[in-house]
C-alpha cells in the first residue's frame, strides 16, 4: 500500500503541488492513502482526483482576499522583505463582533466549496482511494483523522477547511460540542497516521529545509512575534513527526521517501503571494524530478 504524505506550510503548499505532479504525472506512482495536514489537507483531494491543474490554477492565483473574510494583518515590504504589520481597524471590528480570534477565514472555505465539486467527491468516496485530513481538536486535547469515505460533501469541505485554520489568526470552528483548529498543532507530518492505516511505502513532502537554517526575520510587532513563536513551536512538532515516523516505519518495515525544500521558501507562510507561489509550484515540480534522476543514475551505476 503507497500513501503520499504531505505537511502543513501554508502558502508553501505551492511547493508541494509541484513535487506531488511530478510524483503522480511524470513518475506514474499510483497511491492508495493521500494523507494530509492544513495546506496539505487542501491538496490531496484534488491530487487524488487527478486534478492536478485545477490545484495548481487555485494554488498560483490564491492571494489573500481568497483566505481571509477578515485580514488580521496588513503586508508590509521593506528592502524586498514582506512583513506582517497589525491592522488594529479589522481586530477591533473582529473583537466587537465577538470573534475569539484576529481573523477570519470564511473566504477560504467558500473557496473550497467552489473548487471541490460534488461529483468529483462522490466518485472520489466510492473508489478504493482513501483520503484523509489532519485536524486538531482543542477541546479534548488530541488529534484527529477524518476521512472522506466517513462524511458527506459539505461535511468533508468543512473538515478540509478546519485543518487549514492557523488560529489565532484564522477561525477557531466549534463542531459536535468541541473547538477545532489546524491539523498542524498536533500533528504537521501525519506518517505514523499513514502507516498505521496500512501503507508499506510513504513519499512524504515536507515544507521545511531537511537541515535546520537562520530563516526568521526579528520581531517588529506582537504579531511578527507571535508568528515566529508559532513557528518555532510547529518546527518542533515537524522534527518529532518525522522522528515518531521513521520509528513506526523501521517497525512496520515501511520504506518512507522525503521530499525536503531545498531552501527557505518564505519567512512567513500566512502571506500569499501570487508570483513567488507560482515560482515554489515549478521549482517543486523541477526539485522532485532532479531527486528521482539522480536516484535512477545511482542505480544505474551500481
Amino acid at each position: 500500500m503507497k500513501a503520499l504524505v504531505i505537511s502543513g506550510g501554508g502558502s508553501k503548499g505551492a511547493f508541494a503541488g509541484g513535487v506531488a505532479q511530478y510524483l503522480i504525472e511524470q513518475k506514474k506512482h499510483s497511491y492508495d492513502l493521500f494523507i494530509g495536514t492544513s495546506t496539505g489537507s487542501l491538496l490531496v483531494s484534488h491530487l487524488a482526483s487527478g486534478k492536478v491543474d485545477e490545484i495548481k490554477e487555485i494554488y498560483t492565483n490564491v492571494t489573500q482576499r481568497d483566505i481571509f473574510s477578515h485580514c488580521p494583518f496588513k503586508i508590509k515590504t521593506k528592502h524586498g522583505v514582506e512583513n506582517i504589520g497589525i491592522h488594529h481597524y479589522n481586530i477591533i471590528k473582529n473583537f466587537i463582533k465577538g470573534s475569539k480570534t484576529f481573523g477570519e477565514s470564511y473566504n477560504l472555505k467558500a473557496l473550497i466549496e467552489s473548487s471541490t465539486s460534488e461529483e468529483n467527491f462522490n466518485q472520489l468516496k466510492q473508489s478504493k482511494v482513501d483520503v484523509v485530513v489532519t485536524v486538531s481538536n482543542l477541546s479534548l486535547n488530541q488529534v484527529e483523522y477524518k476521512s472522506i469515505k466517513d462524511f458527506s460533501y459539505l461535511e468533508f469541505c468543512e473538515w478540509i477547511w478546519i485543518s487549514c485554520n492557523y488560529t489565532p489568526f484564522m477561525t477557531l470552528v466549534k463542531k459536535n460540542g468541541c473547538e477545532y483548529a489546524d491539523g498542524g498543532l498536533g500533528s504537521m507530518v501525519p506518517i505514523e497516521e499513514a502507516i498505521k492505516r496500512g501503507a508499506t511505502e510513504v513519499d512524504a513532502i515536507i515544507l521545511q529545509t531537511e537541515v535546520s537554517q537562520f530563516n526568521r526575520m526579528p520581531s517588529l510587532n506582537p504579531f511578527s512575534l507571535l508568528t515566529n513563536m508559532f513557528n518555532f513551536m510547529l518546527d518542533r512538532i515537524e522534527s518529532q513527526n518525522i522522528r515518531i515516523g521513521k520509528f513506526v516505519a523501521t517497525n512496520n518495515n515501511a520504506i518512507i521517501n522525503f521530499y525536503y525544500t531545498p531552501t527557505v521558501l518564505t519567512t512567513n507562510s500566512l502571506i500569499f503571494n501570487k508570483e513567488k507561489m507560482t515560482q515554489w509550484w515549478q521549482s517543486g515540480f523541477e526539485f522532485a524530478k532532479q531527486i528521482n534522476e539522480k536516484s535512477s543514475q545511482l542505480e544505474i551505476t551500481e
